[in-house]
């Protein structure tokens, strides 16, 4: 009896609305309709990368951009990072309802970044405008942009120290920059005096600029094909979405699938960060529920409903037919429960400063693994075991200015397999469009030198489908700064999916090159390094996927030759025997041995029942 009633509150945290029966348009003319609202989106995010002032911006690309209806139902995005572009609707939404029907103007720009009305985190700033046609608001143009400050107690938008959310920067629930097509430059400067970034302005600018292409944009759709039409087709396509999903999830058999993902720490070293996970499918209705996820009162760990809700639907979207448009129609589908109290869903005021990192990316991992029962062919976690940027600030004796470098330059990890592919690239998939800056520019910008940047032999996770490798990246700091230290993953890496191994675990080494370097342990610090010290990042391999045994061992041999796997490893973690030498190229795969090797291992495996 205890459990419904808890049940039926953790319902108001329920995800989306279910659209309107879409009528009075034909699939030709929605599908043109949406094929319009993705061009503009990739139109209006281009828009940012050639114009925007930092790096993070201009060269790392961490900016989306999304379109939706007047109500703030999501119908359309740009190729980005997922979990972001799914985490714009609720700022939306939140403004529209704050303004109300007569408090929206053709011609406004709005700017929102508060994690406790629907944002991520404080750094994360969605600027988005209303589309007027004939009079009435039909559209919302959206640009999110990772930003390099938000003010508050430290530099970078990650003060780990922050005892709650107003000492972590400035929030910005609603607030118009444009009213009426009239700049307020009240407001404008007000957000530029509370950020310590020179480029800050710029940045936002460069939103603006994308926000109002993205309205002319929309406003010539309008005028081709009237406001009834392009309603009815944001109807049709959201109810596309919704019904593929459905669709998708009454193929999977039925159960309840409960699966459960630890961060290692929060940023003051409290240990074991739960998150629980049931997914429970029933003909084609599927429910995510987070009940029993972490709720101590005293951890630093907290991902917002927001950002917890948009991790849910990028890897739901992941393990499914990638045609599905993702708009609405995916948060319509899911019935979401989110304890508020927990570490997914935090009492008002909690700093969030480094949950939207960790546990958010851990959400996605607890439903991969879940529904590793489900669909094994489909899971891999789309999430990153970072801990959280490492960024790097202090003074540039060049201007005099502050510099922060937020090490976009460094994130090349955690690339799992799935069933089929070897874990690829550099990038993990959660990352979605954004790459790494080049050593090049960011030297010429900030007062660093990048000394290594190369893949680690064994750290991928061995498997049928080997987890990429890791990588090794050596930064020097030529001038007396202050490193952030967060890291995670070192006892809870990067997870194998059906049998396969979990990648290395990081590591982090500051103030490398001198008598006092250390290794990061447990706590998140602020660790100041003399000109000259550099720290060096043994960044995680990705899990691999299937047992190890089954990887053809001719495979293997290639991953050796390619320096991705050792001689040693072959046969510790695949049973692969190799005869000759890697450094005259003579290694050969010893077929005998080899099935020997791993039918003695299969029966040991057998006798002990693991």
């Amino acid at each position: 009896m205890a459990t419904a009633p808890r049940r039926q509150a953790a319902r108001a945290s329920r995800v989306g609305r279910r659209p309107g029966r879409a009528a009075g348009v034909d699939p030709v003319t929605t599908e043109i309709v949406l094929g319009a609202f993705e061009t503009i989106c990739y139109e209006m995010a281009a828009h940012v990368s050639l114009t925007a002032t930092t790096p993070i911006l201009n060269q790392s690309n961490e900016r989306n951009a999304t379109i939706l209806d007047a109500t703030g139902q999501l119908a359309a995005l740009s190729v980005g990072i997922p979990q972001f572009m799914l985490s714009s609707t609720l700022p939306v939404r939140f403004a529209v309802e704050f303004f109300g029907p007569d408090g929206l103007f053709d011609g406004d720009v709005i700017v929102a970044n508060d994690p406790y009305h629907g944002g991520g985190h404080l750094p994360d700033y969605n600027v988005f405008a209303p589309v007027f046609h004939a009079g009435e608001c039909v559209l919302i143009a959206s640009i999110q942009c990772h930003h390099a400050d938000t003010g508050g107690g430290a530099p970078g938008g990650y003060n780990v120290n922050a005892p709650d959310i107003w000492a972590e920067g400035v929030r910005y629930p609603a607030l118009k920059l444009v009213e009426n097509g009239v700049k307020r430059r009240d407001v404008e400067y007000m957000m530029a005096a509370n950020s310590r970034t020179p480029t800050f302005l710029g940045d936002l600018r460069a939103q603006v600029g994308a926000a109002e292409l993205g309205v002319r944009r929309l406003q010539e759709v309008l005028a081709r094909f009237g406001t009834e039409t392009v309603r009815a087709a944001v109807r049709a396509i959201i109810a596309h979405a919704r019904r593929r999903f459905r669709e998708e999830v009454a193929r999977w058999p039925d159960g309840v699938y409960e699966s459960d993902a630890y961060v290692d720490h929060d940023p003051h070293g409290k240990r074991d960060i739960h998150v629980h996970c049931a997914v429970t499918v029933r003909g084609s209705d599927l429910t995510i529920d987070f009940t029993g996820s972490d709720d101590r009162p005293d951890i630093q760990a907290y991902s917002t409903f927001g950002n917890t809700r948009g991790y849910v639907v990028a890897q739901l979207a992941s393990m499914m037919d990638p045609s599905i448009p993702k708009n609405e129609g995916f948060f319509a589908a899911i019935e979401l429960i989110v304890p508020k109290g927990c570490c997914l869903n935090p009492p008002e005021g909690k700093s969030v400063a480094a949950g939207t990192h960790h546990p958010g990316t851990e959400v996605g991992e607890a439903i991969a693994k879940a529904l590793e029962r489900v669909v094994p062919e489909r899971s891999c976690p789309q999430i990153y075991k970072m801990g959280m940027p490492t960024v790097i600030f202090g003074t540039d004796p060049r201007d005099g200015k502050v510099f922060i470098d937020h090490s976009v330059d460094s994130f090349a990890a955690y690339c799992g397999a799935v069933r089929g592919q070897d874990g690829w690239g550099a990038m993990n998939v959660s990352f979605g469009n954004l790459i790494r800056a080049t050593a090049e520019i960011n030297e010429a910008i900030f007062p660093v030198r990048q000394l290594a940047r190369d893949y680690e032999t064994d750290s991928g996770g061995a498997g049928a489908y080997r987890g990429n490798c890791g990588s090794l990246y050596r930064k020097e700091i030529l001038v007396p700064a202050t490193v952030y230290t967060y890291v995670v993953g070192r006892r809870y890496p990067m997870p194998g999916i059906a049998g396969g191994r979990p990648g290395s675990p990081n590591r982090l080494v500051v103030r490398a090159g001198g008598s006092e370097a250390f290794e990061v342990g447990e706590r998140a610090e602020y660790v100041p390094h003399a000109a000259g010290e550099r720290y060096e990042y043994h960044y995680g391999g990705g899990g691999g996927w299937g047992d190890p045994l089954d990887r053809p061992p001719e495979r293997v041999l290639d991953d050796v030759l390619d320096e991705y796997v050792s001689v040693g490893a072959a046969r510790r973690d695949y049973g692969v025997v190799l005869t000759g030498s890697l450094d005259d190229l003579t290694l050969a795969v010893d077929h005998d041995a080899t099935a020997r090797l791993r039918a003695e291992r299969r029966t040991v495996r057998g006798v002990d029942g693991a």
